[in-house]
């Protein structure tokens, strides 16, 4: 049995484009990896005509609905309304949601507005899920079948927007629910491998062909390429589903392995800053044209100050030669964005840190400043430790944030490989 899932997002900001919808991704995600199918998501406005008529025709198609949305307090949120008169339930004052809203401002000794209360009516039979994060309940309504759909009943999820109010409520509450509610569900197995240094039609190119077999018995395979990185994900439903996995896994990892960084929601920031822990490696940095991105990214892993010794932003030639010991007369004969360059501002914060590792990128992130000779993208990233240097060259001609991001992509890459042995030059499998 597969349990089919449509999810409606509600919300004329997110149609607006002012408000980036993150659920449409992360509950995927967490509905695909327990085995459930999402089959349809759609964005509606924060309009009565338009919920009912979306969560009528969910109703009428799947196993499970979910919204996200229009339970807050104010004169827009009308899922929870909708929902209630669409059903045919009547709305009843919930006294341990009033007492839960109440007791959210009373810690934080703020005043709560009168508007507030109205969070506190539950349809009737409507299971409540707490907010810890928050004053909107969740609510689990079961509806029976034939109300909508002749197939059978169906299961109603509405959650709060805020995303830091929905992802715990639903890891910890309805997740939980639905597995249980859903016990015969088909054994369902996936990984994700994620990869760097790899282009997503050279990866498709490289494994599909040894995997042929398994496919052919039930094996999925998907690709997700974002800037520098490509998400192979291997997954299959029935009895055999984790072997098949597990088989495919092996084959993936035997093709591509030395590009492969991690697994699941892994980002590679994460997988370096580990590394370095665990090896104790200090290391020091040295930015030019990514401006400090390559120390954002790491610094938001948490205990990485065991490991990073910090970084310095050389923008200008004066700061490469006084922070970083750069001789001008390099920066003359072979200008700021080069090899040379690169390698001494490697050398330079590698001693400055009196480290075990350093990483400096230069470059021309545009859209001015190329020549013929070294176009816009044009970057060296040079890797310095106590024994040997190694430099990279790369052209990354995009926009300045993705140009930014890929270079940084690449520097932890390349930092990767070091730590753990690889060759430093990627090659080509």
């Amino acid at each position: 049995m597969t349990a089919r899932v449509e999810i409606i997002n509600t919300g004329s900001e997110l149609l607006l484009g002012r408000v980036l919808n993150t659920h449409q991704l992360w509950l995927c995600r967490q509905l695909t990896d327990a085995g459930f199918a999402v089959t349809r998501q759609v964005t509606v406005p924060d309009t009565g005509p338009e919920i009912a008529a979306a969560v009528r025709e969910s109703l009428g198609r799947a196993e499970v609905v979910i919204t996200t949305g229009g339970l807050g307090p104010t004169s827009d949120d009308l899922t929870r309304e909708e929902v209630a008169k669409l059903l045919g339930r009547a709305l009843r004052e919930d006294a341990g949601v009033l007492q839960h809203i109440a007791g959210y401002f009373e810690r934080r000794k703020r005043v709560q507005p009168a508007s507030t209360k109205v969070q506190a009516l539950v349809p009737e039979g409507a299971t409540v899920f707490m907010n810890q994060f928050g004053t909107a309940p969740g609510l689990w309504m079961e509806v029976p079948a034939g109300q909508f759909r002749a197939a059978g009943g169906a299961v109603l999820v509405m959650l709060p927007g805020p995303p830091r109010e929905l992802h715990p409520m639903f890891r910890e509450q309805v997740l939980p629910r639905l597995r249980q509610h859903f016990a015969g569900l088909e054994d369902y197995a996936v990984v994700t491998l994620r990869s760097s240094g790899l282009g997503e039609s050279r990866v498709e190119e490289i494994i599909s062909p040894p995997l042929q077999e398994l496919l052919q018995q039930g094996l999925e395979l998907g690709f997700c390429a974002r800037p520098a990185e490509v998400d192979v994900r291997l997954s299959a439903r029935g009895p055999q589903a984790a072997a098949r996995v597990r088989q495919a896994r092996q084959v993936v990892e035997r093709l591509i392995g030395p590009f492969i960084y991690g697994e699941g929601e892994e980002r590679l920031e994460e997988v370096v800053a580990r590394r370095l822990l665990e090896n104790k490696t200090r290391l020091a940095l040295a930015e030019s044209c990514t401006g400090g991105f390559l120390a954002h990214r790491l610094t938001n892993v948490p205990g990485i100050s065991q490991a990073l010794w910090g970084g310095v932003v050389a923008y200008a030639n004066e700061a490469k030669s006084l922070w970083l010991d750069v001789p001008p007369a390099l920066l003359a004969e072979h200008g700021a964005v080069s090899a040379p360059v690169a390698e001494a501002m490697a050398r330079g914060a590698l001693q400055r840190a009196n480290a075990e590792v350093a990483i400096a990128i230069t470059g021309i992130a545009g859209p001015g400043g190329g020549t013929p000779e070294k176009p816009v993208g044009t970057v060296f990233i040079a890797l310095a430790w106590r024994e040997g240097i190694h430099v990279q060259p790369h052209l990354n001609a995009m926009d300045r944030e993705t140009f930014k991001y890929v270079t940084t992509q690449q520097a932890l890459d390349l930092l990767r490989r070091w730590l753990n042995g690889l060759p430093l030059e990627q090659g080509r499998p």
